[in-house]
């Protein structure tokens, strides 16, 4: 195996290829990324048998081969190197030696054979959407998710393709949010739910442009195609809770508020919030939000602001920190809050549209 390329060329995709790599690993061939010369185009894999990542790179001058390199130390190798150098690669007795320039560096290999193969998936639907459209989801529910919870099927994030639409949902059981965007369907509704790490590394794949990205849903995975690269992803098994049931459907009282000016109330009030649980107590009453805060050591902090609400007198507690990270993932001007009584969820929405909703679970203060 031999060729040349030049860094930047190669540096893009080694580093979303090695983004999926663990360091630490139950199989030292993990440790890897497969490199692959084939066609005159250079293919990278990385791999931790839960996600996948493959990435491509046009050659001209190559001799065909495979073999695994470890990945971090290939990755560091490029990146340390000049701009714009060329770089060559060659094999010498299963030994990886690479040149660009006086620079020289002789790396350990592993057979390629012992590299794993995430099985060729069958998609029983595919799903074209912009990639921008991905990311949106993505960044306005991620928060939500759950992170090394026992309840496994909560450490992922809910795909669920129906009527035109891929909505995905997250939840860690205090809070749940959801968010919707229209895309080409072909193929029934499906519900499949894509682990934490899957999300994140796709999220890192995509870019903020119109260029379509193609998600293919099988019965164990989900594979994404952007451009150069195909992205795949084990599914979590499990049953996903029912979000439908979650979201509250009678909060007749309904306040509208200026989501920055908001956001500061709550961000200047969580500064005296307790550290632990982070409880703040929100009182209602007509055209006015009160905001108070206390902490273990007698400190407190008092804010007001002015909302659209007309209603009896309200008191609730809640998680700030819930409520700031949803105030920070919603972009429009005002902010729609529905609540019932000091015991019920509320409902966030935004105030147009509603096409991303939040819900989160009362405090008891």
């Amino acid at each position: 195996m031999k060729f040349s390329v030049v860094r930047e060329t190669l540096l893009k995709p080694l580093q979303l290829v090695a983004g999926v790599v663990e360091r630490k690993q139950t199989m030292p061939v993990l440790a890897n990324v497969l490199v692959e010369v084939k066609d005159q185009t250079l293919t990278l894999t990385g791999s931790d048998l839960e996600v996948e990542l493959v990435g491509q790179v046009p050659l001209d001058e190559c001799q065909e081969g495979r073999i695994t390199i470890p990945a971090r130390k290939l990755m560091d190798i490029c990146k340390s190197l000049p701009d714009s150098a060329v770089i060559e690669f060659s094999l010498d007795e299963q030994k990886a030696l690479i040149r660009s320039g006086r620079s020289r560096f002789t790396l350990s290999t592993l057979p390629a054979e012992e590299f794993p193969n995430i099985q060729d998936m069958q998609g029983d639907l595919v799903v074209n959407i912009p990639q921008v459209s991905v990311r949106k989801l993505i960044d306005r529910t991620g928060f939500a998710m759950a992170n090394q919870d026992v309840r496994y099927y909560l450490n992922g994030m809910l795909f669920e393709v129906a009527d035109g639409q891929l909505r995905v949902v997250a939840t860690d059981g205090h809070r749940l949010a959801t968010a919707v965007e229209d895309a080409q369907v072909s193929g029934d509704l499906t519900q499949v739910i894509v682990p934490r790490k899957g999300v994140l590394e796709l999220n890192r794949l995509l870019t903020d442009t119109d260029e379509t990205v193609e998600l293919t849903i099988g019965t164990n995975h989900i594979r994404a195609k952007v451009a150069d690269y195909t992205f795949t992803s084990k599914l979590v098994e499990g049953k996903f809770p029912d979000y439908h049931r979650v979201i509250p459907r009678n909060n007749e009282k309904l306040v509208t508020a200026d989501r920055l000016e908001l956001r500061q109330v709550f961000l200047r009030a969580s500064i005296l919030s307790n550290e632990k649980y982070r409880g703040v107590r929100l009182i209602l009453a007509n055209g006015m939000l009160q905001v108070f805060a206390n902490n273990p050591e007698q400190e407190e902090a008092e804010e007001s602001v002015l909302v659209q609400y007309q209603g009896d007198n309200l008191e609730v507690g809640f998680n700030v920190g819930y409520l700031l990270d949803v105030l920070g993932v919603i972009d429009s001007p005002e902010v729609c809050i529905s609540l019932n009584d000091a015991n019920s969820s509320a409902l966030i929405e935004e105030g147009q549209g509603h096409a991303s909703q939040y819900v989160v679970m009362p405090m008891r203060l």
